[in-house]
């Protein structure tokens, strides 16, 4: 089965081959010799041609091979070798067929900046619509699939005979195998009839097997499997699919395309809607998956381990990388270190030209001269650097001074009915941290994260802000606060601290407005729009504790490293719900894990968090903290007891605390006076506020001690 590339990749190949003989021709130099330095300038040469630095370095080692073996050793010769392998090599990425192979399925991703025409050229790839020019190459009977990043809504049936509708196709066949049945029945014996016995068997028994292997016998199975995989409950199979919200409507668009097992898959987005549970799932159902598929995905952990090569669409070309998303990641960065270096030097040439072009474009003996350079300019080639791969760096305002602590949770609970979904929750999260909540589907998260931020007021329970907390809420409906009329910029403009005014063009850019999508009216912006804006908007604002749900749902991965980067040198505290293993590992220093009512508190990150909960067994126990070591389980009676020593530990603390903001208060009086003519021109007054001032200062070092005595002790007492 092979699934051809776009004619328009191959006609590039001579133009591409092309383009590097000219470079190639300026290394080489009559009587120079193939030493050291040479092979390193042709290397050099090679990258600078967009080679790239893998094959380049394949090539300088055939002709440096070649050479000692006295195969080649003339310029023009060196030339032509190197253009012959390139034209290979090019020749064979274009014609690299999607699909399994000797070697194994292909398992590609695509890759290019928004608007670059990724979700085009899947469909193109599906059949839906055609290319202007080249053409798309099917194999006889090769089965297509395509999901696309969203709009599919399903009516009028269950969840299971939506899903059974995947199978339409071995309906079909079944039909068939019936009319050939019944075409059977009724052919007269004769010997021109035992031909078409034969002919009708043959293609009987073909269907019989296509529709053995295609697993529709056991299709219960599968459709119990994947539902349940990508997160829908038994209870939800009888349902109207008309019931489910959007996002639960692509998962079972997603469900339906699993179950066809077609022999290509060309998924767009699809961990958009998809939990962490879900991903997970699917990860391991690609890694099984015998045919051949093309990802599009923000997700870098899923796109790691689910493809082994990578081709990127930048300035209407297709780029083949071996390996996963990682892999060529590194490639580009030392390919952007090369692209930079020529642009800076296209750069100083243009300015240079233009320059000659304004002194002499008016000078009647130049003329002829300036217009040759304006022509020169005209045919040049402009090199342009990927939106995605410019380096964009995020500052967010220093948060406000506060407390150790941030917030304090004390036996909180929620319950919807008689569902309990958090129960009995005590913990305190220290200034600094950052905090993810993990759990599955329904455990509770959006719902903990909505207490914090002040949303929801109907819970069980105490909880206090930290001294001097300013808290900004993101939420996964964000978008519903952005309207009016202003641009993007204007709306902006309006929030911004003034002296991020100036970076708010760049800091846009990060966030996917770029060029003119910056005066785009609110009015007009997708949903997606809006919650990047609403993030932004959140992130301009000089706040100490930071409460995320899911931050990062409409960003590419260049803006997701751009936040991570800007959160991961954030001095304040962050709380946050993602989806994205990547930004989660990445991002987190503490772990709290949410299920079935219960909680269990890790002071470690996602990945220990993992580690910690991979045995099934293992269940939460309330208020269970991880550290190291297993934790005890301890009785209820015991933990009620800690609970309580925990509460009166903390009350003791926060009195050393107002003792010790009083006694500030004091000194800096104290300070003050003492520095007023008032009273340092009288000796007596002096020496009284100056005694008072000792007398404060040392009472405020005891305090400080006692303190941090307390402190120690109340972080014994939660950690045990």
């Amino acid at each position: 089965m092979a699934f051809g590339f776009l004619k328009k990749i191959k006609d590039g190949l001579a133009r591409t081959v092309e383009a590097i003989a000219a470079p190639l021709a300026r290394v080489f130099r009559i009587g120079r010799r193939v030493d050291e330095a040479f092979l390193a300038e042709l290397e050099e040469t090679l990258i600078l041609a967009d080679v790239g630095p893998r094959l380049a370095a394949e090539l300088v080692a055939d002709v440096k091979a070649r050479f000692m073996a006295k195969e080649i050793d003339k310029a023009d010769e060196i030339v032509g070798f190197l253009k012959d392998r390139l034209a290979e090599d090019l020749q064979g990425l274009a014609s690299k067929p999607l699909a399994k192979n000797e070697s194994g399925p292909t398992l590609l991703l695509l890759v290019g900046v928004n608007g670059v025409g990724k979700t085009t050229l899947m469909k193109i790839l599906a059949g839906i619509i055609s290319p202007d020019s080249g053409e798309r190459a099917l194999q006889k009977n090769t089965k297509v699939s395509y999901l696309p990043q969203a709009g599919i809504v399903h009516q009028g049936k269950t969840l299971k005979e939506e899903a059974e509708t995947a199978f339409a196709a071995i309906i079909i066949k079944l039909e068939h195998m019936e009319e050939l049945g019944r075409q059977l029945e009724i052919i007269p014996d004769s010997t021109d009839s035992e031909n078409r016995t034969k002919t009708l068997l043959e293609e009987h028994q073909l269907l019989v097997e296509e529709v053995e292997n295609s697993g529709y016998y056991h299709r219960d199975a599968a459709i119990s499997s994947v539902l349940k995989g990508l997160g829908f409950k038994n209870s939800d199979l009888d349902r109207q699919v008309e019931e489910f919200s959007g996002g639960w409507q692509m998962r079972i668009a997603l469900a339906k395309i699993l179950l066809e097992a077609p022999d290509i898959l060309l998924l767009d987005e699809p961990t958009n809607y998809l939990d962490i549970e879900a991903r997970s799932w699917l990860e391991t159902w690609l890694q099984n998956y015998n045919g051949g598929y093309l990802l599009v995905s923000h997700d870098r952990w899923f796109l790691d381990v689910t493809v082994n090569e990578v081709y990127e669409i930048f300035q209407g070309n297709c780029k083949r990388y071996a390996g996963n998303y990682s892999a060529y990641e590194k490639i580009r960065e030392a390919e952007l270190e090369s692209l930079v270096k020529r642009f800076e030097a296209q750069k100083e040439e243009v300015e240079k030209t233009e320059a000659l072009i304004r002194r002499f474009r008016y000078k009647a003996s130049k003329a002829a001269f300036a217009q040759e350079l304006i022509k020169r300019l005209e045919k040049m080639e402009k090199i342009e650097i990927p939106e995605s791969l410019k380096k964009i760096n995020i500052t967010l305002p220093p948060p406000p001074h506060s407390g150790r602590i941030a917030l304090t949770l004390e036996g909180i609970g929620k319950n919807y009915g008689t569902n309990h979904v958090i129960s009995d929750l005590s913990i305190t999260i220290e200034s600094g941290e950052k905090l993810l909540v993990a759990g599955p589907n329904g455990a509770g998260k959006t719902t903990l994260l909505r207490i914090l931020a002040g949303e929801d007021l109907n819970y069980q329970g105490n909880l206090k802000y930290g001294a001097g907390i300013s808290a900004g809420y993101f939420s996964q409906d964000a978008a519903e606060t952005i309207t009016g009329s202003q641009s993007v910029l204007e709306y902006l403009e309006a929030e911004a601290p003034t002296h991020l005014i100036p970076r708010l063009r760049d800091m846009l850019g990060a966030f996917l407005f770029r060029g003119d999508d910056v005066y785009k009216s609110l009015s007009v912006l997708s949903g997606g729009e809006k919650s990047r804006l609403a993030l932004l908007r959140m992130l301009l604002k000089p706040l100490n504790l930071l409460i995320l749900d899911e931050p990062t749902n409409h960003l590419d991965l260049h803006s997701k490293d751009i936040l991570l980067d800007c959160l991961k040198a954030y001095a304040g505290t962050v709380i946050f719900v993602s989806h994205d293993r990547a930004f989660m590992e990445a991002l987190s220093t503490k772990t709290l894990g949410l299920g079935s009512g219960r909680h269990c508190l890790y002071y470690g990150g996602y990945a220990y968090y993992l580690e910690r909960t991979g045995d099934e067994s293992r269940k939460f126990n309330s208020n269970t903290v991880v550290k190291g070591e297993p934790a005890v389980i301890t009785s209820r009676a015991e933990e009620k007891q800690r609970q309580t020593t925990i509460r009166r530990l903390r009350r003791e603390e926060e009195e050393i605390l107002a003792e010790l903001e009083k006694l500030e208060i004091e000194k800096t009086k104290l300070e003050t006076e003492l520095s007023s003519s008032e009273v340092y021109s009288i000796a007596e007054k002096a020496r009284q506020v100056k005694y008072h001032l000792d007398k404060t200062i040392k009472t405020l070092e005891e305090k400080t001690i006692a303190w941090e005595t307390k402190a120690a002790e109340l972080e014994k007492v939660q950690v045990s």
